[in-house]
């Protein structure tokens, strides 16, 4: 009764099997089989390559949750300082201004970008946005230069624009970043660099999944003069008074230096915390990428071993037919 039932399951499975001659027994190792070659017409791939496989995505969706975990820690930290860094250039924005579109001959584009990738798309948005400001600020009497902290920026802006570049500042996240480290940075750009407008491109963290592209504009003393004098924006700025024997110039200088490092450093804060965000989106939908990758290798694995256990079942059962035939 049990040969029976083995030629009635080997006649339910005869249409599975493969016009290719069958042997019951291999004769050597280094003849491809069934187990080796699939089925035809179908691409055939090992189990085990497809458990490399899953062991090397495992490993992957690891690292990312890691990552993320990482980002999240750190994006606490700076997040504070961030929002406590806004109320110093707020004071400077009600005093003497932001105008994005003052006519200006020389323009320095200060932007700022990470060290480090996996964050998504911020420092592609920060470059795009500094070459949108250069042609909008090009002209045959105007001079446009970059200034640019962080390696992802100097990347891409080194590409098409390198004889622009003045100056380049890199690991500037390596070390916590406090406001007396980035005032000597401003210190340093200032004193390299001439110009009339500078202005500081940075994204502006609202929330983990949400950033905004920003452009901050800082004066020179000689231009906020001109304007207020012109009686723009800044023409009640003669209507505060200044105590002690110090020029007007003069105090234009040490606010604009002031305004300058105050602005650097909230910038420098509200992109670290951007960067922080978008590295966690990032690695959050990496780390579901990757999940769902494993469900289709362990999907195409169950379904690779089954049908060699299956390919083996058969040709048991049709070599058990033929001895009694």
């Amino acid at each position: 009764m049990a040969m029976a039932a083995l030629r009635r399951e080997g006649r339910r499975f005869a249409p599975l099997i493969s016009p290719r001659p069958i042997t019951a027994v291999r004769s050597s190792p280094l003849v491809p089989t069934h187990e080796d070659e699939g089925p035809i017409g179908v691409r055939y791939i090992s189990t085990q390559v497809v458990r490399n496989r899953m062991k090397s995505v495992k490993n992957i969706q690891k690292i990312t949750k890691a990552m993320k975990m990482v980002a999240a820690s750190k994006l606490r930290a700076i997040q504070t300082k961030a929002e406590n860094s806004r109320g110093l250039w707020q004071p400077f924005t009600a005093l003497l201004g932001d105008l994005p579109s003052v006519d200006v001959k020389k323009n320095v584009i200060v932007t700022i970008s990470s060290d480090k990738g996996l964050c998504g798309g911020i420092n592609s948005t920060s470059v795009k946005i500094s070459k949108g400001l250069r042609k909008l600020n090009s002209g045959p009497e105007k001079e446009t230069k970059y200034v640019i902290l962080g390696e992802k920026a100097k990347a891409q802006l080194v590409r098409d624009s390198k004889k622009d570049i003045e100056l380049v500042i890199t690991e500037l996240q390596k070390n916590p970043l406090s406001y007396t480290q980035v005032s000597v940075l401003a210190d340093d750009i200032l004193k390299n660099v001439e110009y009339d407008a500078l202005r500081i491109v940075f994204n502006k963290f609202h929330s983990v999944v949400s950033f905004m592209p920003t452009v901050s504009t800082v004066l020179s003393p000689e231009i906020v003069e001109r304007e207020a004098e012109s009686g723009g924006k800044l023409g009640d700025l003669d209507s505060y008074e200044v105590e002690g024997g110090e020029t007007k110039g003069e105090i234009l200088q040490n606010l604009a230096e002031f305004q300058f490092s105050c602005v650097m450093f909230n910038a420098a804060m509200e992109n670290a915390c951007s960067e922080q965000g978008a590295r966690m989106s990032a690695m959050d939908s990496s780390s579901r990428n990757a999940g769902d990758m494993l469900d289709r290798l362990t999907l195409t694995y169950n379904r690779t071993r089954q049908a060699s256990i299956t390919t083996e079942l058969i040709e048991i059962i049709s070599g058990a037919s033929a001895l009694e035939g």
